[in-house]
């Protein structure tokens, strides 16, 4: 499955936009992990734009969530084990483990993505090209702010022998890379 295909598939199953832009910030934040980290980007790149393909259908039950999508994603001919682990992987609720490279970075980002959003929203010109490391770090040490974006699950980006600080930065870059496409 390569990225048109990947996109067309989230477009025919998502419709609530902000989850849209979620999936494609922990898309590029993907990227940006598997290039410092020596990993297959399109195949990591591909792993974030299609985690969350089914939290509309499964909201009720976290339990399915990441199963469902596997199975879809099996049903679509994608056949890559560790991006299919990956995405079961980030969800703890379903009984999934975190092994790989793969399945670690995308189990840390996936709260980032909410973090760095938040950080760029709260500025007046709600825009993420402003929002420095500085604050986003500033934010992080304030448990009120972006409440969702767990920090235990962020800081797990040290079993990825990254310091959280890198890993703020590298996570704020990527996703400043795509900001058009993010509305930010």
């Amino acid at each position: 499955m390569n990225r048109g295909q990947a996109l067309q598939l989230v477009r025919n199953k998502v419709e609530n936009e902000n989850l849209v832009c979620h999936m494609r910030a922990a898309e590029a934040i993907m990227g940006a992990l598997a290039k410092r980290l020596g990993g297959d980007e399109e195949r990591w790149r591909l792993a974030g734009l299609l985690h969350d393909l089914d939290v509309e259908e499964t909201a009720d039950n976290m339990h399915a969530h990441g199963v469902l999508t596997v199975q879809w994603l099996r049903e679509a001919g994608l056949d890559d084990e560790e991006v299919l682990h990956a995405i079961l992987a980030h969800n703890a609720a379903n009984g999934s483990s975190v092994e790989s490279q793969m399945d670690r970075a995308l189990f840390a980002c996936d709260c980032l993505t909410g973090l760095v959003t938040a950080a760029a929203l709260i500025r007046p010109e709600k825009r993420l090209a402003p929002v420095e490391l500085k604050s986003l770090k500033k934010r992080f040490k304030e448990p009120s702010f972006a409440k969702g974006a767990r920090r235990e699950d962020i800081m797990t980006c040290s079993e990825l022998g990254l310091e959280l600080e890198e890993f703020l930065a590298i996570g704020l870059q990527a996703m400043k890379e795509v900001a058009d496409e993010l509305g930010l």
